[in-house]
């Protein structure tokens, strides 16, 4: 594995500088943020040396460099999702580029259902911490102590100082943010009704198949990480109501303006 992030990380080198500490992945629908970043460079996922592909509506697939905020960023527009087939080590493997590339923080995003009474279709949530019900984990196996350590802390998985500066900006913007546990699932179902109702119970405040991975790694490689959830359905007992795919990415679509400006301006304050 180190073999092949080595060579992944020195074509990569060349193409983007070593100014660059942040990294960005897109979730479904969200892929527009793209849009906001300036000298940009876009490198498709196929053209990378052993680089997993996306094969989910909504993901493009393609790395972007350029810069947000005035800061130069790398942004994934479309992930990898373990429901899809890959091995959580495929999931996780442009983090570790990002980490041997010399990345300090990472930004994440995603689409998810959300569990909390308060939370409304179209609501952000920014994640406050996770509960991993993956049935495979991302650090399973052989540890590189390059990577990190045998056994890494996940007291703090999303930094408390960006948490803290992205509900600061939030309020002065009157942008509605609200904050919660992200619960991480295999997918590729939604959720039943009773899955919901579990969810809630053990903690959770909102559900999605995917960002626990990534975070995890991005955390044993020493990343900092700020997430955000954009709640696209609800999971309530007596509101839920059958969701398809491209109802979540529209309602993604229309909520990720006001996700991407904190993200922008938490970015500029780095």
């Amino acid at each position: 594995m180190l073999q092949t992030l080595k060579e992944t990380v020195s074509w990569l080198r060349p193409q983007i500088s070593e100014e660059t500490k942040i990294g960005i992945i897109l979730g479904t629908g969200l892929g527009d943020l793209a849009n906001n970043i300036t000298e940009k460079k876009e490198i498709p996922y196929e053209d990378i040396p052993h680089f997993p592909v996306s094969t989910v509506a909504g993901h493009s697939g393609k790395l972007i460099v350029g810069k947000l905020g005035g800061k130069p960023v790398l942004a994934m527009q479309g992930r990898f999702h373990f429901y899809e087939g890959y091995s959580m080590k495929e999931v996780t493997y442009p983090v570790r580029v990002m980490q041997l590339l010399g990345f300090k923080y990472l930004f994440v995003s995603n689409a998810a259902g959300g569990m909390n009474g308060s939370f409304q279709i179209g609501d952000i949530m920014l994640i406050d911490d996770h509960i991993n019900l993956f049935p495979e984990h991302p650090l399973r196996g052989k540890n590189h102590e390059e990577l990190g350590v045998r056994f890494p802390d996940m007291s703090e998985a999303y930094n408390r100082k960006l948490k803290k500066l992205a509900f600061e900006i939030a309020d002065k913007n009157n942008i509605k943010l609200q904050s919660g546990i992200y619960v991480g699932t295999q997918g590729p179902t939604f959720e039943t009704p009773a899955e919901y109702h579990y969810f809630k119970i053990i903690g959770g405040d909102a559900v999605g198949m995917s960002t626990v991975p990534e975070v995890i790694a991005a955390r044993h490689g020493g990343l900092k990480v700020l997430a955000f959830s954009i709640i696209t359905d609800i999971g309530i007992l007596g509101k839920i109501v059958e969701v398809t795919h491209e109802e979540v990415q529209e309602a993604a679509k229309i909520a990720q303006p006001k996700m991407a400006f904190i993200m922008e301006e938490v970015i500029k304050q780095l």
